[in-house]
């Protein structure tokens, strides 16, 4: 069973690095718990629940606001019914033209084959100068 879900966790990551949304929706559970990390950009609604939630507040404003964004995993370890990821954000704000190379820890949770809770943690501040502080403090 950890297995399968360090498995169901990779195979988001490469879902969302080939552009399929519907695959990485596939994965959620109708009942999902998204959490962005405090301060993250992104955190202004967290938690999103459910994939609809995932979609418009997380999903589509990474895909609207930046250039090259990826969420590439270095090491993925399971135990029971969590994963935990850990990798780099890489991309370029669209609005600024700033980079990042973020390091992250995603913390999944998952029931019956899908992910249940997920929980971010990441660099805030990095992606904060990023983004320019002016946007991530409308965001928060």
């Amino acid at each position: 069973m950890p297995q399968d879900n360090v498995d169901r966790a990779r195979s988001m990551y490469e879902a969302f690095a080939r552009g399929d949304v519907p695959a990485v929706l596939a994965l959620l559970d109708t009942q999902i718990e998204w959490n962005e990390a405090e301060n993250f950009i992104y955190a202004d609604k967290s938690p999103y629940i459910g994939p609809q939630a995932v979609l418009e507040g997380v999903i589509m404003r990474l895909g609207g606001e930046w250039n090259g964004f990826s969420a590439v995993p270095e090491e993925i370890l399971g135990s029971g019914d969590t994963a935990i990821a850990f990798g780099r954000y890489r991309g370029t704000y669209k609005a600024t033209g700033n980079r990042i190379n973020a390091q992250f820890a995603h913390v999944f949770k998952f029931r019956d084959g899908k992910i249940v809770t997920f929980q971010q943690y990441t660099d805030t501040a990095q992606v904060r100068d990023a983004v320019g502080r002016s946007a991530a403090a409308k965001a928060n």
